[in-house]
């Protein structure tokens, strides 16, 4: 799909607020709304817009301590690391968990957890435990400087 300067300022806004409606995201990129609408639901399907979702406050849910997790597999087998992507996929305590190269570890996990007794029991009960794991390696979010979800678009 081609995206022409309406679509991009479509996407721009929509990243922004996902809840703005059809009639206000149509005056703000200057057409009128069934061929905003349109566009919107052509973005949908070419799958360029994948999901809305709400953005929640983790600190508001108690959950203070951020965690970047490197973790290192003791073989670079695609059973042994569908074995392990299955299970990580399975802690809600995960928000991302990136295949990396570049480093001296295969994955890097990014955990949210209420504080440092909670990060030992998911680390020490759960992601260690995962078949393959042979080396954790831990770096403690201080404070986000940035904090975006939006593309460039």
């Amino acid at each position: 799909m081609n995206l022409d300067r309406y679509d991009r300022r479509i996407l721009e806004l929509l990243q922004k607020d996902g809840r703005i409606s059809n009639q206000d995201l149509a005056e703000r990129i200057g057409l009128s709304p069934s061929p905003c609408l349109r566009r919107v639901r052509a973005l949908e399907e070419a799958g360029i817009i994948t999901a809305y979702r709400a953005l929640v406050d983790a600190r508001k849910l108690g959950l203070s301590l951020t965690a970047l997790i490197h973790i290192s597999m003791d073989r670079h087998t695609p059973e042994r690391f569908a074995n392990f992507e299955k299970k990580i996929t399975a802690l809600p305590e995960v928000l991302e968990c990136l295949l990396i190269t570049g480093q001296d570890a295969d994955y890097q996990v990014k955990v949210v957890v209420a504080d440092m007794d909670a990060y030992q029991a998911l680390l020490l009960n759960k992601i260690t435990r995962i078949e393959g794991v042979t080396g954790v390696h831990s770096s403690f979010v201080l404070r986000k400087v940035v904090d975006e979800t939006a593309l460039p678009v």
